[in-house]
């Protein structure tokens, strides 16, 4: 961030997908910043792809960094309680499984008396006539989510307006304090029209950053395979033996680009596909390199280098798509819904 802070403080809360949570608290005045991750459960450095499963404990939460001079904990509550469901047990608007569930973690008995106090309130005060199930947790470890994770909604605002949109977040929300005081008054910075004119000039399906800003957010190995028409080494990359069901998605576009019911083995240490998922996201070209005539495949929209397509694949097609790993994202079908791809989720229904 550039800015040097002292005497900060954090809290942690979970709300459901964290993408939102995150964004809903860093438009608060007096929050420097807020972290996506992963905690409430045991496993140690636990992943996306492990946490989605439901299965390790952990819930989707932020840690927000915030300056005590301009707000309070009681304040961060407050806050909370007004972008969540806190009477869904089952995980928070279309996000459902434990994963998503609501709690507030606490780090001192302050901070725990304080929660339990304003979750009577909100029992006590309304608008809420169902129980309140929102828990309140002592904090464990705190495990930061990949890279992509932070600020997605910066990074893919298309996606992420989409995403939440159809999660009926706000809807709900607007319906359930449709009398409530302005969010001015609530510590919430009033959104300029700059904001709202920049947000509405992003109309395009993919956004692609600059090659400046790709060079910080890619690894260098990312950057070599779909910029420089790079080639990872084979069986050291990390989709080559992945049995994992769910789809890939470009690196840097997210555009839809092949799926695991189409992966087959090949022997060569690279993930190999027999079909594209979406085949009008492919491009194929001619690659006249390294002495031989080969042909290569590039993604539409983000222009990616991904790899070559052969014909020596499996029978009735006879097509290998051999493609680096590095160029890919891998969504696992358990996160398609909450992560923009539902459609695909047929795909893996048994």
């Amino acid at each position: 961030m550039g800015e040097v802070f002292q005497n900060t403080k954090s809290a942690v809360f979970a709300g459901g997908c964290f993408w939102c949570t995150e964004s809903d608290f860093e438009k608060v005045e007096g929050v420097i910043d807020v972290i996506s991750g992963y905690t409430g459960g045991t496993m140690p450095n636990p992943t996306y792809e492990q946490v989605c499963t439901g299965n390790t404990g952990h819930l989707e939460a932020v840690k927000v960094i915030y300056d005590p001079s301009k707000i309070t904990y009681e304040e961060l509550l407050d806050i909370f309680w007004r972008h969540i469901d806190p009477t869904d047990a089952g995980g928070q608007f279309t996000d459902r499984g434990t994963q998503y569930g609501s709690a507030v973690f606490y780090t001192t008995e302050e901070e725990r008396k304080s929660a339990e106090n304003s979750k009577k309130n909100l029992a006590a005060m309304g608008p809420f006539t169902e129980e309140i199930r929102t828990e309140i947790l002592q904090l464990g470890p705190f495990y930061p989510a990949e890279p992509y994770h932070q600020n997605y909604y910066k990074k893919n605002p298309s996606h992420y307006n989409a995403y939440r949109s159809g999660s009926g977040r706000d809807r709900f929300l607007k319906e359930v304090w449709a009398e409530r005081k302005s969010t001015e008054s609530s510590g919430i910075k009033k959104e300029t029209k700059k904001n709202v004119a920049t947000t509405e000039k992003i109309a395009s399906p993919y956004l692609i950053p600059s090659d400046t800003e790709l060079q910080k957010r890619l690894t260098p190995l990312q950057y070599h395979v779909t910029r420089q028409d790079g080639t990872e080494p084979p069986f050291n990359n990390e989709y080559w033996d992945n049995h994992n069901e769910g789809i890939y998605v470009d690196i840097i576009s997210g555009e839809p680009l092949f799926s695991s019911t189409d992966k087959f083995g090949s022997g060569t240490g690279w993930p190999s596909f027999t079909q594209p998922l979406e085949p009008e996201n492919i491009v194929k070209k001619t690659d006249r390199g390294f002495l031989m005539v080969r042909t290569e495949v590039r993604s539409k929209h983000a222009n990616s280098h991904l790899g070559h397509v052969f014909d020596d694949g499996p029978k009735p097609k006879g097509l290998r798509y051999c493609i680096n790993s590095a160029a890919l994202r891998f969504i696992p079908k358990a996160a398609l819904e909450k992560e923009g791809y539902g459609k695909y989720q047929h795909l893996f229904s048994r």
